[in-house]
């Protein structure tokens, strides 16, 4: 096509780029193809098609003064749109290209159109503005190709990709163009969850090669690969690649050089309507046909989200195609479905609507609501907990709970939840560089200076949980303050907040603070204080004389904190965790690692393992008891981690507290615990979000009242759905199409938690139930107005997990049995391959793949399996 400078042939014009001869027509053939398939491939092949067609090209103007400023004119003919799929599958099978196109886009495609190259780069590309945008980006992907240099080295251009950085290299008779996907910027823009252990990832690349035959461009050939898979189960994944191919096929004489100044003059006078575009793709704007309302979307998917259904697959799945609705929903809309739904169903109307996070869905949530009625505390509740958790949350979200807050509300559960959560979405806004946005900074104040501008017990403690919510470095002062506090439920919120932040930021006088908490240097702490500071200590990179010294305090705690301490160090170092090295080096010492010390009978324990391995994701659990020396619990923390490619995911917490009950069995409390009001709460943390605690009784008279009313009934901590994996981009194809990537993961969960005591049979039990359903799906489309290709993977659970601990405390050491089980839960698969046309049945394809993974009893330490043997052959 074009004669160029250096290399393999120079140009005699001394141009430093392409060169086109005058009065000479170039005659190519060009194919652009775009697949759609699964990242490993797939036996049925690629979805996808290809655009074919002739290209002429011929120079229409050259500035007399400088050679390197050409006027170009592309021509497009013989257009043909073929399927590489068989004829059983392929949906063109019958057609011709003017019925796929229509006559307009089809005229429009074979219309001239000109571009602009001064130095090899595209200064200006013209075309026709009436033109549809599918037709004007495909002309763009063509004359984009055309844009090349001879020189090595790396340069910022601007094409149908969008403003990217471009690198060249040249070897004789070849010249190779890799573009830079990642720095590409386009006027799409699109979300993703910040979590890394919960989002997806895009590999991608883009490379031209140019052949050369004496100094002109004999062919060029593009390829580029998009691939996308969710980091947790990379098998959910789908491929999009796409080619060009330009072909010189010979060349004639042409059309004379026209006469004119400058560009636009002559543009002008060849045809008045053409305009220069931009060589950019523009947005393409594409209408579904026959596509349900909103209202009738939910009409048909309303028995789904039913609680009773809420454990199926089926929810989620239904609770993700309700999102995708709602986002494209008006707000009159979305308050029409709110209105109809039933009251069992209106909780997860009100998680989806949240979840879809348009600020249509915002303003029909919020005129929807309101929080003046406690009476409406579920609803809020829900709509607070799905703010939490949102995807990719906004200053105006943030606004909104920050407005809610200093009105009237109804509930004070609700006015603690409000800002409980404001916590998480300030974590999540300064993780996507949002930390000066004005909200931002206003709430950031309030939460900062709450803490210490109340005497409020509750009003305190929300604030804490805030601020542990929201992570600021600017908190950890705050946190050492409050975890020398006299207050118990204060010191055990801040040393937990400490224990979340990066350990490079633990500073040496916050170590000193937690060191002092638990050696009691300044005044006595509860056990579960102590128990808080000694894993914020573990857990920070501890020296050699925190370790020995932890050591040493064994055998001078009381009886179960001795057994819980020997428990702890003994699981850190049989799963390695990073303690480890520095614990086996104290435990040379043997004043610090004797027989009288690890000798040391109790029920209290902590144990980690395995729950999930596999070369995505690891799922870690840990479990810890705590109890009185009279037997009843004092501390229970269950915790579910995920790790991916060294990203850590805190997926769940759930503790369950209780003091002060020994009066019930006439047992001796504690040192230090001899004052506490009876009390059994919960705390979950869900995904990173720190929820509001949950008090099972408060005080002795309640605790009576409970007593003598339980049921055994477990008490609800959270129910819901949850978008937990959100990923929505435009991928702009060099060839001017475009390939649109939608990655949901959906969970409906029911966490519950109860306890019960008999004094009758001088037993007590803890429950944790954690139920949920999992869906995720990815899918990629090709969309052209006239045709459409792409596909679906995806995958689907249902589970169960329970944590159980029952103990016998009618002599000592009291018998205690853990047991946490999964049972058996079944998996599936899916892909779904589709090609449609405007007109016409779509062709679809399924597959599917499905198992049953056999439930388990997760194992826990020797000691505990001993133990549950007598505790239930002492029950028959």
């Amino acid at each position: 096509l074009f004669r160029v400078v250096g290399g393999t042939g120079a140009n005699p014009s001394g141009a430093a780029g392409p060169w086109l001869n005058n009065n000479q027509l170039y005659k190519f053939s060009y194919t652009t193809e775009v697949l759609v398939d699964r990242a490993r491939g797939s036996k049925e092949g690629s979805g996808g098609y290809r655009i074919s067609s002739d290209v002429d090209v011929n120079l229409v103007w050259r500035e007399p003064s400088s050679k390197d400023d050409q006027l170009i004119r592309l021509v497009i003919s013989k257009v043909k749109i073929e399927s590489n799929q068989s004829e059983k599958k392929n949906v063109l099978h019958g057609t011709t290209t003017e019925s796929v196109l229509g006559k307009t886009s089809l005229a429009a495609l074979t219309k001239p159109f000109l571009l602009h190259l001064r130095n090899g780069k595209a200064k200006a590309f013209y075309s026709y503005w009436a033109e549809p945008a599918t037709i004007k980006n495909l002309k763009r992907g063509l004359a984009s190709l055309l844009q090349f240099q001879l020189n090595a080295g790396k340069v910022i251009e601007n094409d149908v990709s969008g403003r990217c950085t471009v690198e060249y290299k040249a070897v004789k008779g070849q010249v190779m163009r890799t573009k830079l996907l990642d720095t590409c910027k386009t006027a799409e823009t699109g979300f993703t969850t910040h979590s890394q252990v919960l989002g997806v990832n895009r590999k991608s690349n883009s490379v031209t090669v140019f052949t050369l035959e004496e100094g002109f461009i004999h062919s060029a050939v593009a390829e580029e690969m998009h691939l996308l898979a969710v980091n947790a189960r990379r098998a959910v994944a789908a491929k999009v690649v796409s080619r060009q191919t330009l072909k010189l096929v010979g060349t004639e004489a042409g059309p004379l050089e026209a006469a004119g100044k400058d560009v636009p003059g002559v543009v002008k006078s060849i045809d008045a309507k053409l305009a220069a575009v931009g060589i950019m793709a523009e947005k393409v704007k594409t209408q579904c046909k026959n596509c349900p309302s909103l209202f009738e979307h939910w009409q048909a998917q309303q028995k789904q989200l039913e609680p009773a259904g809420l454990s199926k697959a089926t929810a989620p799945r239904s609770f993700l195609a309700l999102i995708q609705s709602i986002r494209k929903a008006p707000k009159d809309e979305i308050l029409k479905v709110l209105k109809s739904a039933s009251k069992t169903s209106l909780p997860q109307v009100v998680d989806a609507v949240t979840s879809s996070q348009t600020t249509a869905s915002l303003d029909a949530i919020l005129e929807f609501l309101n929080f003046t009625d406690a009476k409406g505390l579920v609803l809020q509740e829900r709509f607070l907990y799905a703010c939490g958790f949102a995807s990719h949350p906004n200053e105006r979200m943030l606004q909104a709970l920050l407005e809610i807050s200093k009105g009237k509300i109804g509930s004070t559960d609700i006015k603690e939840s409000v800002v409980i959560i404001m916590g998480a979405l300030i974590h999540k806004l300064c993780q996507r560089g949002g930390c000066n946005l004005p909200t931002v900074v206003q709430v950031k104040k309030m939460i900062l200076e709450g803490p210490d501008s109340t005497q409020d017990e509750s009003q305190v403690q929300m604030y804490l949980l805030a601020l542990k919510n929201s992570l600021l470095p600017e908190a950890i002062p705050i946190f050492t303050k409050y975890a020398e506090s006299t207050v118990g439920v204060y010191s055990t919120i801040a040393l937990s907040a400490l224990q979340r932040y990066d350990v490079k930021i633990i500073t040496d006088e916050v170590k000193q603070t937690v060191n002092r908490v638990y050696h009691q240097n300044r005044r006595i702490y509860e056990k579960n204080v102590r128990a808080a500071a000694a894993d914020v200590i573990l857990s920070s990179n501890p020296s050699y004389i925190e370790v020995k010294n932890l050591l040493l305090s064994i055998g001078n705690l009381p009886h179960e904190m001795n057994k819980y301490m020997l428990s702890k160090l003994q699981d850190i170092l049989r799963f390695q965790m990073p303690a480890s090295k520095v614990i086996h080096q104290a435990m040379k010492d043997m004043i610090s690692h004797n027989y009288d010390r690890f000798a040391k009978v109790g029920s209290s324990s902590s144990f980690s393992g395995f729950m999930a391995q596999s070369a995505d994701v690891t799922s870690t659990y840990s479990l810890d008891i705590l109890y009185s020396g009279s037997g009843i619990l004092r501390r229970s923390n269950m915790n579910i981690y995920g790790a991916s490619k060294g990203a850590m995911l805190h997926g769940l917490q759930v503790a369950i507290e209780a003091q002060g009950l020994e009066t019930l069995i006439a047992a001796t409390p504690d040192e230090g615990e001899e004052d506490l009001e009876s009390f059994a709460g919960m705390s979950a943390l869900l995904f990173d979000v720190q929820l509001r605690p949950v008090t099972f009784f408060k005080g002795y008279s309640d605790l009576m009242s409970k007593m003598f009313s339980m049921t055994g009934e477990p008490m609800n901590v959270v129910k819901g759905l949850i978008l937990l994996t959100d990923h929505s981009e435009v991928i702009q194809l060099q060839s001017g199409l475009k390939a649109s990537a939608e990655f949901q993961g959906g969970l409906a969960i029911d966490i519950s938690g109860g306890m019960e005591i008999s004094l009758w049979y001088r037993e007590s039990k803890t429950s944790v139930n954690n139920r949920g359903a999992l869906v995720v799906t990815g899918n990629v489309t090709v969309d052209m107005d006239f045709l459409r290709t792409g596909m679906e993977v995806s995958f689907e659970t249902e589970a169960s997990l329970n944590f159980i601990t029952t103990v016998q405390f009618s002599e000592y050491p009291f018998l205690v049995c853990m047991q946490m089980d999964k049972t058996t839960f079944p998996f599936s698969e899916h892909l779904t391959k589709y090609d449609s046309l405007s007109s016409g049945k779509p062709i679809v394809l399924h597959k599917h793949k499905r198992q049953l993974v056999p439930g388990a009893e997760f194992p826990l330490h020797q000691e505990n399996s001993n133990m549950c043997k007598r505790v239930f052959s002492s029950s028959w």
